[in-house]
């Protein structure tokens, strides 16, 4: 059976500074959350995860928000 070739389809226009903006901020209000409301010790390692969250959002905000050389 011979498969019949279509064309891609067109990429939808998102806003992929806003997603990665919002996700940067739900990281950063969970960051000051367990900043207020101390975890236990053996659970210190969720103020990491939020602030290495914090930090790839915004190398995430500057990779979608640089100019495009193609």
């Amino acid at each position: 059976m011979t498969r019949q070739w279509h064309p891609d389809p067109e990429p939808i226009e998102t806003n992929d500074t806003a997603a990665v903006a919002i996700g940067t901020g739900l990281w950063a209000i969970a960051l000051v959350a367990l900043l207020i409301f101390r975890p236990a010790p053996e659970n210190a390692w969720w103020i990491w995860t939020c602030v290495t969250g914090v930090g790839f959002g915004l190398c995430g905000i500057w990779l979608v928000r640089r100019p495009r050389n193609s």
